[in-house]
């Protein structure tokens, strides 16, 4: 069906005035990282979710619904009949159009856009600046328990989104393609391992923090010559295919939803991250630049 975004990210004035469209999906999609003393642990975002969220709203569980939790990697994208599920249930089918937001990193929102367009969605779109930005202008919050009727949803899977880690042995000898570590400068340089295996950055890629693609403090994208002043730097955009990475595959959606922001069409993202990559003592690491 035709896609009803001009651009797959929408300001907090749209979605207002959009509010009442019959085909419009909402979801939420709030996960928290917190530092404990083992690492960063992930939890829920149900409980922001029941205090405030956009009117109409629906919730989407990053850890639970759109995960598989059966895997050792955090994170994981879920098997086909399970996004199926979760769609189907959730309301969404292929005639509908979902906004995904976000009440602390937009990262959590992008990485459930990029699960939907994998499954086959066309008409996604990210809420730019998420619900902090939308609270803060004064739009109205709902604190009621919203669902939407249940879809029937056909996942038509686009398995090329996602990069494994044969694909990126490969990328690392192959001049056309390159590789794109979103985690912080500390990380990929090895300065901080945040408990990966092994510290450092997979060999021959380059570094483009993701929150350098955002405002000084805000979780609103940053303009688009920002956008592509950061990405010429590391060479991206003269690539004919760009892998991204993180950790576990949720930063590494933001960069990608940003190349893809500037035109960038053949983008994947290795879905294991460093939490798979540290721990293959075949896979070739550096550390430094």
């Amino acid at each position: 069906m035709k896609n009803y975004f001009t651009r797959p990210l929408v300001s907090t004035a749209w979605l207002e005035d959009h509010l009442g469209d019959p085909q419009l999906r909402i979801f939420d999609t709030t996960t928290h990282l917190d530092n404990t003393p083992s690492g960063l642990r992930s939890r829920s975002g149900r409980s922001d979710y029941e205090l405030a969220h956009v009117p109409g709203a629906g919730f989407l569980d990053i850890r639970s619904d759109l995960s598989d939790t059966s895997s050792v990697l955090a994170y994981t994208r879920p098997p086909v009949a399970q996004m199926e599920r979760v769609l189907s249930r959730s309301g969404v089918s292929h005639e509908s159009h979902v906004v995904l937001y976000s009440n602390s990193r937009i990262m959590w929102a992008t990485r459930a856009w990029w699960l939907l367009r994998w499954a086959g969605l066309e008409s996604i779109a990210v809420l730019d600046g998420g619900l902090a930005k939308w609270a803060a202008e004064g739009r109205p919050l709902c604190d009621r328990p919203c669902a939407y009727s249940e879809a029937r949803f056909e996942a038509i899977p686009r398995d090329e989104l996602w990069a494994t880690k044969e694909d990126v042995l490969k990328t690392i000898e192959d001049g056309a393609s390159c590789t794109i570590n979103a985690l912080t400068h500390e990380v990929h340089t090895g300065e901080s391992g945040l408990g990966y295996a092994r510290n450092g950055h997979i060999k021959g890629s380059l570094n483009v923090p993701f929150t350098n693609l955002l405002g000084a403090q805000s979780e609103m994208f940053a303009a688009e010559d920002e956008l592509r002043r950061h990405f010429d730097a590391a060479g991206a955009l003269l690539k004919a295919h760009v892998i991204t990475y993180c950790g576990g595959g949720i930063a590494a959606t933001l960069n990608a939803f940003a190349l893809l922001l500037l035109g960038h069409l053949s983008v994947a993202v290795y879905d294991g991250g460093l939490d798979e990559w540290s721990r293959e003592e075949g896979c070739p690491m550096e550390m430094g630049e």
